[in-house]
């Protein structure tokens, strides 16, 4: 029988295909043997909040103190082209949890919706709980989960051991959380490594924590989240110095000269913004960013920013202490990452929810005490992403991935069988309000970053609240309540670039020789091929981040609340 040229075509496909099945399968029962020959892992995932890649010493910050962080990097393996899904605490947080981009998930502040029982259950410390984990979950929550969100209860009743709060937790957490009313400490990362002591000495005596058995069954591995809402301006905003303050947070750093960042320019001294005012409308931008205007309240917030890395970098060096002393670190993997990165006047910019890699790339570290010795103390250049955790831990553990998963394993990275996961990483900002933020989606490779941005119609932060004052409107209602109409709009912005919608802005920069994304390359004509190849790129990674299925969302608005006799206050 002959074999034409388009069926020899398909045929090859078809054969491809089954090959990577057929060896996805053989590694997935790999790892389910060596996990079940050496006893499953214990997991600690810790995350950080709007930290960005060059805040450790292991990172090349040459003024913050963090040797413990250091020391995991090299023990493990540093990730140096690790990069989130969206740069904005909720979906990046939603990313990290359902392994799926944003547009596939569907939550972020301006969405209207929280995350639905189902696609709950697929996150990963469901699947590890199902599948016989122990969990718990310290510091943290910024995703509104089941009917309700934040006030259903769910994210509560889902683990075994619960200390924490939803939204931010500020620098002296008891203040708005009275779950941490009971710890010895005032001060965030303090109260978290109280959490993760109690924990991990399976003495659970820290009153305040809700825990479903009086001790951690000794025969069951665990998996502990820990999240920070540090260095995020939430928290170092609200510092004070106060004297019962540890004297880190009150007189480090403040002795030294502290640089400007890198391509820095005050708020007086712009002469051309980063990004055309109808993109951008830098006028708008949440008040919490006026800081980077100037030098010295930059350098004031970046004092405490280091002072609140060395605060977690001190807490990391006392729980794997811990974990030594408890005869766990031989089998414990920790991960560090953190949600997102922010700008700090570069460019004049603040904030995040943008595509540059000052909020997409941030730092990653995976210490697995089973890999061979010629495995750690290494870096790795690999394109890899935040939804890459779930399914790592997942494989390590031994558990099947779920078909809902678009993030790939990292463990043949790890162990060095392969050098890249991806070809291309894709990133996206859906958060576009009335702060003046624009739309925008990214591709990019080891050398070349495309990003397109769309129209920016939303009225204007500084509208609503010259009208909320002439009014005697709350303002915090007045920009920050969700209400049914965003849900409209918000999937206007998922499905719009899908079906046809034209950019108005294009960016394409050299990585490679313009690590810092000075220079638009887009409008020359010199790389006018490399556009039209990322382009091209950009509709496949598009239509992959979005997949065939609807998010697995509820509604949930002030309006939906309302009805239901709640009154929600913004998280």
């Amino acid at each position: 029988m002959k074999i034409l040229g388009s069926d020899r075509k398909q045929l090859h496909f078809f054969n491809a295909k089954v090959m990577n099945l057929v060896l996805s399968t053989v590694l997935c029962l790999i790892a389910l043997a060596n996990a079940m020959a050496q006893g499953q892992p214990n997991f600690i995932f810790i995350l950080t909040d709007d930290q960005t890649y060059g805040m450790m010493g292991c990172t090349g910050n040459d003024i913050v103190q963090t040797p413990h962080l250091d020391q995991l990097a090299k023990d493990g393996v540093l990730f140096t082209n690790a990069h989130i899904t969206s740069a904005i605490c909720t979906p990046s947080r939603t990313s990290i949890l359902t392994s799926q981009f944003e547009r596939k998930h569907g939550i972020n502040f301006n969405s209207g919706t929280s995350l639905s029982i189902e696609g709950w259950q697929n996150t990963y410390p469901m699947v590890m709980r199902t599948n016989g984990y122990y969990t718990g979950w310290i510091g943290k929550n910024h995703v509104p989960i089941g009917q309700g969100g934040y006030a259903s209860g769910v994210m509560e009743k889902s683990f075994d051991y619960w200390y924490a709060g939803h939204g931010h937790l500020r620098f002296y957490p008891k203040e708005i959380h009275h779950i941490f009313n009971h710890a010895n400490a005032d001060t965030q990362a303090e109260i978290i490594g109280e959490g993760i002591q109690d924990f991990l000495s399976n003495e659970q005596k820290l009153q305040g924590a809700v825990k479903f058995l009086d001790q951690r069954p000794k025969d069951k591995p665990f998996m502990l989240s820990v999240n920070f809402n540090l260095p995020h301006g939430a928290s170092t905003s609200t510092m004070e110095m106060r004297d019962t303050d540890d004297d880190l947070y009150k007189t480090w750093y403040r002795d030294m000269e502290i640089p400007l960042p890198k391509n820095y320019v005050a708020k007086k001294d712009i002469k051309t913004p980063k990004l055309p005012l109808e993109i951008h409308r830098t006028e708008d931008r949440q008040v919490g960013y006026d800081y980077v205007n100037e030098p010295e309240t930059l350098k004031e917030r970046y004092i405490r920013q280091l002072q609140a890395m060395t605060g977690i970098d001190r807490l990391v060096g006392q729980l794997r202490q811990t974990l030594k002393n408890q005869k766990l670190d031989n089998n414990t993997v920790i991960i560090f990452t953190a949600d997102h990165g922010l700008f700090m006047g570069q460019f004049g910019l603040g904030g995040k929810a943008f595509c540059y890699e000052i909020t997409t790339r941030v730092p990653m570290i995976i210490f697995d005490p089973y890999s061979k010795k010629s495995t750690r103390n290494k870096t790795s250049d690999a394109l890899v992403q935040s939804i890459d955790i779930a399914p790592t831990i997942l494989t390590m553990a031994g558990i099947p991935i779920p078909s809902t998963y678009q993030g790939k394993t990292l463990t043949e990275v790890l162990s060095g069988s392969i050098a890249d996961p991806r070809h291309y990483l894709y990133t996206e900002n859906l958060w576009s309000t009335q702060f003046g933020n624009p739309r925008c989606e990214s591709v990019q490779d080891k050398n070349w970053k495309y990003i397109r941005y769309y129209k920016n119609e939303n009225l204007s932060a500084s509208k609503k609240i010259k009208t909320a004052k002439e009014m005697g409107i709350n303002l915090t209602s007045m920009l920050y309540k969700v209400h049914d109409p965003d849900i409209a709009l918000y999937r206007h912005f998922i499905e719009a670039p899908l079906q046809g919608e034209a950019a108005v802005y294009e960016e394409l920069f050299d990585l490679k020789n313009d690590a810092q994304e000075t220079t638009n390359l887009a409008n020359e004509t010199g790389h006018k091929d490399i556009l039209e190849k990322m382009r091209k790129i950009w509709v496949n990674e598009i239509n992959n981040a979005r997949g065939a299925e609807p998010p697995q969302v509820l509604r949930y608005t002030t309006d939906s609340e309302s009805e239901r006799g709640v009154i929600i206050e913004p998280k």
